[in-house]
């Protein structure tokens, strides 16, 4: 009798979280804005995926040089025009989307897996471990995260890798903080101190009561941070310390480009525009989902 109660409660369960997701859905496309930053961020991930079977000329992503077609001007011939070696830069610019979004759901991921147990843990567990670990946050908010950045990579060296690594360090106290505010306000709300009352364990209350409902702000700084972290890294290739030659990096690109400004525009106007539209999408989801799911954050 019991199995048989069960079984018709899983598909009830499953049918009202379909609708649920329904209602946010509907909710979410109601707003223009939202919805145009989702087609740019979805433009953007079909094109990193399908890149390397649409570009024209691969190799120019690895380093090859055509002298007798440099600096070329956008034609139907090279879409974007061509760099100082010849370069085609639409390869270059459509296989850097895959780059630079790899750089800003690497460096997002990293900071979250960093700085959301932190948070928990000085939240809830408190005392001297969480009084440390704000102060430590402190000490990192208090220095710009690039000017930071600029420190760790100048330690590590130039490259992809150590950009991403020190901007991934620079990047999780703004998750240590938030989380903890909000374990703290979780933790006097009715149903924490029910859950202690009944003697349910710290981890316990942990992975059933907080975390759940520390979600929806770390998916919406995610969204945003990701576009921050493209914009760093770009910050980081355009001064020379991020993606070196050859790797199709938008920063880096920008930066070699500006050489040959005004004349040759296209070589870094083309990088340029797509990391203000990567950016863009990615702010605009971000405000989507921040009005969907914190209603109290809107005006």
């Amino acid at each position: 009798m019991s199995a048989r109660v069960l079984s018709l409660e899983q598909p009830a369960e499953r049918t009202g979280a379909t609708r649920e997701i329904r209602r946010y859905a509907r909710a979410y496309a109601r707003s223009a804005a939202s919805m145009a930053g989702l087609v740019i961020v979805a433009v953007f991930v079909l094109v990193s995926a399908i890149g390397p079977w649409i570009v024209p000329y691969p190799e120019d992503a690895r380093g090859a040089v055509h002298l007798d077609r440099k600096l070329q001007p956008p034609s139907t011939t090279h879409w974007f025009g061509t760099d100082e070696v010849g370069n085609d830069v639409y390869t270059r610019v459509i296989l850097g989307a895959r780059v630079s979004l790899q750089i800003g759901l690497i460096i997002t991921v990293v900071a979250a897996v960093l700085g959301v147990p932190l948070g928990i843990v000085a939240g809830h567990v408190g005392g001297r471990l969480g009084e440390t670990i704000m102060r430590v946050t402190d000490v990192f908010l208090s220095v710009p995260a690039l000017v930071l950045a600029l420190a760790v990579v100048g330690a590590l060296g130039p490259g992809i890798l150590n950009a991403m690594i020190a901007l991934s360090l620079v990047w999780w106290p703004g998750y240590v903080r938030l989380v903890q505010a909000k374990t703290l306000a979780l933790g006097q709300e009715t149903f924490v101190e029910a859950a202690r009352a009944s003697g349910s364990g710290r981890l316990r209350i942990v992975l059933v009561h907080l975390l759940p409902n520390c979600v929806s702000p770390i998916v919406v700084k995610a969204s945003m941070d990701m576009g921050a972290a493209i914009l760093a890294a770009a910050s980081l290739g355009f001064i020379g310390l991020g993606a070196q030659p050859p790797y199709p990096e938008w920063g880096a690109m920008i930066s070699h480009g500006r050489n040959y400004l005004p004349t040759w525009w296209w070589y870094s106007a083309f990088p340029g525009l797509a990391i203000y539209f990567t950016v863009l999408g990615l702010n605009l989801v971000g405000d989507g989902l921040r009005d969907l799911l914190d209603p109290k954050s809107r005006g």
